[in-house]
Parts: structure tokens; C-alpha cells; sequence
């Protein structure tokens, strides 16, 4: 069953409830729009409780604002160590733990690697920013979450916490110009399984997701008939992913402990072509 997308509205419930994320704590990048927002509106939704972390120049505050008492904002650079550090401190200075880290955050340019037709190299300094806030920026996050999260009381199996990441399908089909994005979520995909494995002694799995062609504000900017193009490239079903179906995995990640050092397509069968 898909989800309903956040156009319906949050409607939160006082009804009992059973799910692994009724009372999770989570932190998500990127959290005040697109995909991180979605995960944000879902974790509320279902009970957890939520911190998000973006630029203090986001909505971060106004969605925070909206999503009441379990939802806080931390104006927040990835890259920058006190940044998150102090994001992940309110976690656990307002909601008492962090249980769950969600990297959301992550920028892109388009340049190829060389324009001939104008003489111009890509570059140097974009595709390093790329790296930086990417790579970097979702590693700063990881180290910095499971310091809060070892201090976690474990269940039964051990499990103290899980962090997910977000990749891209260019990190396997990478496109003209994508150079730097896809090398930087290529770098993603490559350091799940050893975080995973550096992780697995304290009990928190380490997943990413590669998502497809999403919804999100980036494609919303493009000409109808470019998404109506985007669109037919998939498979199945024929459409832009909704940031909703991203959320639902998350959450659905979190609640299944056996899932970990995996990397997810969440693509509806696409497989781009050059």
C-alpha cells in the first residue's frame, strides 16, 4: 500500500500503537524539504519523535513549528562538526536519546568533465563541494549519531540504533554531467557495508537507499513536459517517485532488524541509459 503523500495532511493519532518508531528518536538531514521532509512528516506521524537538521536559511523552523512538540529544528551545516554535534545534542536533550539518523542532505552540480566547445575544464572547486558535503557531510553525521546512539540501553537482540543514507540510482547509471554527484553517492554506497561492519559490535545497522527520479523540489523546478518525459522512463509504475514512498521505506527500515550493510534501489525498475 503506498502512503499518503504529504499533500494530505499529518493527522496524528492518540490511538495505542505498536510500531518499532512509536517513540524513536530521529534525526534527519536535509529534513525541511523533499525527501527528508517526507521521512520527518512520517516519523511524527507514527509516534516517533523528530530533529531536523538543514540550513539555518530552510524552512527547518516553520515545518518544526508546524509538527508540534515532538519535532525540533537545528540550524545545521553537515560539514561542520559543532553544527552536528549540536544537533545531536538537542536530540538527546530533548527527547532523552537518538535512535535513528537519517542522511537526507546532499547537493549536485551538472558540468561535464571537460566543454569543449567552450575550452573549460569541470570545475575543481564544484565537484569538491560536492564530495565534501556528500561524502563528508553524511560521515560527519554518522560518526557524530553513534557516539548518542552506543549510549542507548540495548534490546534483546543488542540493537542499539540504525542510520540510513541517501545514495542515487547515478551512483550505478550515472549521466553526461554527473561526474561529481555520481561519484560522491557512489561514495555512499561504498562505505555502507564497512560502517556496518566498524558498527555491528554496538548493535546499529548502517542502510542506504539509492532512490530513482523522486518529486522533490529539484525536478519540481524543471518544465512539465521534461518531468512528463522523466516520468515515462520508468518502468513501473510509470511516474515520479513520491518523497512519501522514500519516508515509508525509512521507517520501514528502522523496524526491520535484519537489514543492514544493504544498499536499496527505490527506483520503480529504472535502469538509465547514456
Amino acid at each position: 500500500m503506498i502512503p499518503p503523500s504529504r499533500d494530505e495532511g499529518i493527522q496524528l493519532s492518540s490511538a495505542p500503537n505498536t510500531d518499532i518508531t512509536w517513540g524513536m528518536v530521529g534525526l534527519v538531514t536535509g529534513g525541511a524539504s523533499g525527501l527528508g521532509r517526507a521521512t520527518v512528516e512520517r516519523l511524527v506521524q507514527n509516534g516517533a519523535s523528530a530533529v531536523i537538521l538543514d540550513l539555518p536559511s530552510s524552512d527547518g523552523a516553520a515545518l518544526a513549528a508546524s509538527l508540534g512538540d515532538r519535532c525540533a529544528f537545528a540550524p545545521a551545516d553537515v560539514t561542520s562538526e559543532a553544527d552536528v554535534q549540536s544537533a545531536v545534542s538537542l536530540a538527546r536533550e530533548k527527547f532523552g536519546k537518538l535512535d535513528l539518523a537519517v542522511n537526507c542532505a546532499g547537493i549536485a552540480v551538472a558540468f561535464k568533465t571537460y566543454n569543449f566547445k567552450k575550452d573549460v575544464p569541470h570545475s575543481l572547486e564544484d565537484f569538491q563541494r560536492v564530495i565534501n558535503v556528500n561524502i563528508a557531510g553524511t560521515f560527519n553525521v554518522i560518526r557524530l549519531a553513534v557516539g548518542a546512539m552506543g549510549k542507548n540501553e540495548p534490546d534483546a537482540d543488542g540493537h542499539r540504533g540504525c542510520i540510513v543514507n541517501t545514495a542515487s540510482v547515478a551512483a550505478f547509471d550515472g549521466q553526461v554531467g554527473q561526474a561529481a554527484y555520481s561519484a560522491s553517492k557512489g561514495g555512499i554506497v561504498g562505505m555502507t557495508l564497512p560502517i556496518a561492519r566498524d558498527l555491528a559490535p554496538m548493535g546499529i545497522r548502517v542502510v542506504t537507499i539509492a532512490p530513482g527520479l523522486f518529486s522533490t523540489p529539484l525536478l519540481a523546478s524543471l518544465p512539465e513536459k521534461v518531468r512528463s518525459f522523466l516520468a515515462r522512463q520508468v518502468p513501473f509504475p510509470s511516474r515520479l517517485g513520491d518523497p512519501a514512498e522514500f519516508a515509508h521505506l525509512v521507517t520501514s527500515l528502522a523496524e526491520n532488524p535484519m537489514i543492514n550493510g544493504e544498499v536499496i534501489r527505490l527506483d520503480g525498475a529504472i535502469r538509465m541509459q547514456p
